[in-house]
């Protein structure tokens, strides 16, 4: 092949690559990459993103190392880039002794234009002399979004990628299908060092792929039913368990499809035969968990469908953006349910995220329910929600079946009101029994049964006021407080509607069906779930803290009766099951504390500080080190220090880390005292 540099980019476009002209937005894109400009690129699925490096790096000097996840994917792209005469080259830890030898020849006779590899290898003792010797000159990261501490496909070692940027001193360029604007600003930060780079945002609309959604009934033969309307095509279903892949896989067997299950507790080995099976088999499908799918790039996968909720609206986008990447017709299902709502809310109050990365999550599930019960055109309300307008598609399945639309301002105004008057202290249930007049004891101890709220809402059944709060949630007009056990609060945009301002259009479908009693029996009642999760979070840093299983805590049917019962004291928690003198003695006022919603109750060290400039300074301290516990990339072993060292650190005022490390110790300096150092520099 003739030397790329003395190419133009069209030409290599049509007679490497075979196209006539570039996709919409990919020209823009190689041409920033080909003049070395750092380059974030945020392309829909399908939209042609390895082009984007791959034609860049013929037209520069020097190696192209693509930052990859997944094995399959780089052995992918490697084996098309060869057949079309390019010389690329993967170091994964799949490579035969053959393929790894012929890498390193083909990178010691200079042939070498593009190298693959996974952010692991990053780690690898020899990966510096490595890009030493290659010649790099540029860096291509693939799934940026990997870099996010707080995203579902999150991988420690993308955060090595930019200290290998300024190692190297090249340009990067990185691409993702989905990054909203925190995760944008933490690539930035991470790969960029905070640097903006040239960015490209283009269109997400993919309108070869219906949207549809189904509130579950009998959700298994939902799935087989659909699956068995595509007979033949290939197809994906993401489930939340692992087991529910194998389940739904034998069923699937058992009606006549070729199916198997994918998920993160199998073997290597089979998922990577289940991997290679997907990219060359018509007609199978794969059941899977999320670990399936990242970096797939099999252009024929006919539809998508999805037997529980995602975790959010960017992971549903990215999800069934894996059908019709040929621009053929793909179809996509999502079921969901209240269970489904009630898991993923719990995902999100027992996670390690600080609370505002909490209610931000909060907020994207709301943006997904909101797509799940919208009153018009699916792709408006999901290209709305990444900010692009758009007309109504006629194609997704509420413009081919609009469902009634009754007025609910009257009903949004009762429950945003019984939320106010109470203080915004409560979840559903609550607010469902005061609407209800429903004498129970909560509510006549609060008095909330003298409320002029109380009883305003016989209008519906507490099943329809929870598919109306549902409602409300998905117009974000009220989200969970997760410093609050799940209590509801008013968003911004719930005022106005308040005040009768603006009206809420609801959907009627969701207001008059009576749901199915869940299968699976929960394991508290709606209104104590958040507390639940809280004091799950609780024993589960309790626990990672002593290395020690969770049951060894407390075991679940003890936080069950706390969350119930909600003890407000040593001696009502005395009288919890499994709450013995030793147990009360070591945790009983932690968990009071969460039960309490104190976050943290004064520690002797810092009552000592009160009053004092010294004490602000020790709660910055600790506020520091609760976001550095696991480490900066939050994989690591928990470690924290003590109150009378951070106390200590408070009145002394250390400026080097020598001093620090004596009073900390090394270890302890290590992981906070860059941040701590910052802190005290400040003061």
């Amino acid at each position: 092949m003739p030397d790329g540099l003395f190419r133009s980019p069209g030409s290599l476009l049509s007679e490497i690559f075979g196209f006539d002209a570039f996709r919409p937005g990919q020209e823009e894109i190689v041409d920033a990459v080909i003049q070395g400009r750092d380059t974030l690129a945020i392309m829909p699925t399908g939209g042609g993103k390895s082009l984007c490096y791959q034609l860049p790096a013929l037209c520069r000097e020097g190696v192209t190392v693509v930052i990859s996840p997944l094995i399959a994917l780089m052995r992918d792209q490697v084996r098309a880039l060869k057949a079309v005469g390019v010389e690329a080259g993967a170091l994964t830890s799949g490579n035969t002794e053959e393929e790894t030898e012929e890498v390193f020849r083909a990178i010691d006779e200079g042939r070498l234009k593009l190298l693959y590899m996974a952010p692991e290898r990053l780690a690898a003792s020899g990966t510096r002399q490595l890009m030493q010797r290659l010649g790099v000159g540029l860096i291509a990261v693939d799934e940026a979004h990997c870099v996010s501490q707080w995203g579902h496909d999150f991988r420690p070692d993308y955060l090595r990628i930019g200290a290998l940027r300024g190692d190297l001193g090249v340009p990067v360029a990185a691409f993702t299908a989905t990054a909203d604007a925190e995760t944008q600003a933490e690539i930035v930060t991470r790969l960029f060092d905070g640097v903006q780079p040239e960015t490209f945002l283009r269109g997400f609309d993919r309108p070869n792929i219906h949207l549809a959604f189904q509130p579950k009934d009998r959700p298994r033969e939902q799935i087989l039913g659909f699956a068995a309307a595509r007979r033949g095509q290939s197809g994906i279903v993401y489930c939340g368990t692992r087991a529910k892949t194998e389940q739904i896989a034998e069923a699937l067997r058992k009606d006549g499809h070729a199916a198997v299950s994918y998920h993160g507790g199998m073997d290597p080995e089979g998922r990577r035969e289940v991997e290679t099976r997907f990219s060359r088999e018509d007609g199978l499908i794969v059941v899977a968990t999320v670990a399936f799918g990242m970096g797939v790039d099999k252009p024929d996968i006919r539809w998508v469908a999805h037997a529980d909720l995602p975790k959010s609206i960017e992971a549903y986008y990215q999800e069934i953006g894996r059908a019709g990447r040929d621009g053929a017709p793909a179809e996509t299902m999502t079921l969901y349910g209240q269970d489904d709502i009630r898991l993923r809310r719990a995902q999100i109050d027992e996670s390690a995220a600080p609370a505002e990365r909490k209610d931000a999550d909060h907020g994207r599930l709301n943006a997904l329910l909101g797509l799940a019960e919208a009153l018009g055109c699916r792709r408006q309300v999901l290209l709305g929600y990444f900010g692009e307008a758009s007309e109504p598609c006629g194609h997704c399945d509420l413009c081919q079946s609009p469902p009634e639309v009754i007025d609910g301002t009257v009903a949004v105004q009762k429950v945003l009101s019984a939320a106010l008057r109470t203080g915004e202290s409560f979840g559903a249930g609550h607010l469902i029994d005061i609407l209800t007049g429903s004498e129970t004891e909560k509510v006549r101890q609060r008095g909330h049964d003298r409320l002029p709220t109380f009883g305003c809402g016989g209008e519906f059944s507490k099943t329809q006021w929870q598919g109306l709060i549902r409602q409300m949630m998905g117009r974000d007009l009220l989200r969970p407080d997760t410093e609050r056990h799940g209590a509801l609060y008013m968003t911004d945009a719930a005022r106005p509607v308040l005040k009768g301002e603006v009206q809420v259009d609801l959907r009627k479908d969701v207001m008059s069906k009576t749901e199915r009693r869940p299968a699976v029996k929960a394991m508290v009642s709606d209104e104590d779930a958040p507390l639940l999760s809280a004091l799950k979070a609780k024993r589960r840093a309790l626990a990672e803290a002593q290395q020690v299983p969770a049951y060894v805590i407390f075991p679940d049917r003890t936080l069950i009766e706390m969350a119930e019962r909600r003890p407000q004291s040593l001696d009502e928690m005395a009288r919890i099951g499994g709450v013995g003198a030793k147990k009360l003695a070591s945790f009983g006022e932690t968990f009071l504390e969460v039960i309490a919603g104190e976050s943290e109750r004064l520690h002797p060290a810092r009552r000592k500080l009160a009053g004092r400039e010294s004490g602000s300074l020790y709660d910055r301290l600790l506020a520091a080190q609760a976001q550095l516990s696991r480490g900066d990339c939050g994989t690591l072993k928990p470690l924290t220090c003590s109150a009378g060292q951070i106390a200590k650190l408070a009145e002394i005022r250390p400026r080097d880390l020598g001093t620090m490390a004596a009073i900390l110790d090394e270890r302890r300096a290590e992981r906070f005292g860059p941040a701590f150092l910052d802190i005290l520099a400040e003061a």
